[in-house]
């Protein structure tokens, strides 16, 4: 597995939209990803093959998207990108961290479930799809100082 590293917002951010794109159907484009970056409280970690963008506001905190390459999968690169997002959050203030996921993605279900991330609320058909919609769980988890 690569190392993770804080990715610089003045960096160029075709690399993580080519990721994006070879993770999501309806993927961000580099001019996307780079306006997100250059919001107040935007962040992101990255290694060779995925990455993770999150803000802060006030004391909480959001993923707006983790991407990982599909041949990268299972092997604990979302896992360590999501601790770093955890650390991160914390170390600006968060007292919580929100995110948004398919209903139908067990994997990434897991994924969270397994760093104590619980469902708080359900988005109605929020992705859209060829046959309608999936609904995205709304997920948080507290970040308590004592959290490692």
């Amino acid at each position: 597995m690569s190392e993770i590293v804080l990715f610089d917002p003045a960096s160029d951010a075709a690399p993580l939209a080519a990721l994006h794109a070879a993770c999501f159907s309806q993927a961000w484009d580099t001019a996307a990803i780079t306006a997100l970056l250059g919001t107040p409280g935007t962040f992101a970690f990255r290694g060779d093959d995925g990455f993770v963008l999150a803000r802060t506001a006030g004391d909480e905190a959001e993923i707006l998207t983790l991407a990982v390459a599909p041949a990268a999968r299972g092997q604990g690169l979302g896992r360590a990108l999501l601790q770093a997002t955890i650390a991160q959050a914390r170390a600006m203030g968060a007292q919580s961290l929100f995110l948004e996921v398919g209903a139908d993605n067990p994997q990434a279900l897991a994924l969270y479930a397994g760093l104590g991330f619980t469902k708080v609320g359900t988005r109605k058909g929020y992705y859209a799809t060829p046959s309608g919609g999936t609904d995205a769980l709304l997920l948080r988890l507290p970040l308590p100082a004592e959290f490692a």
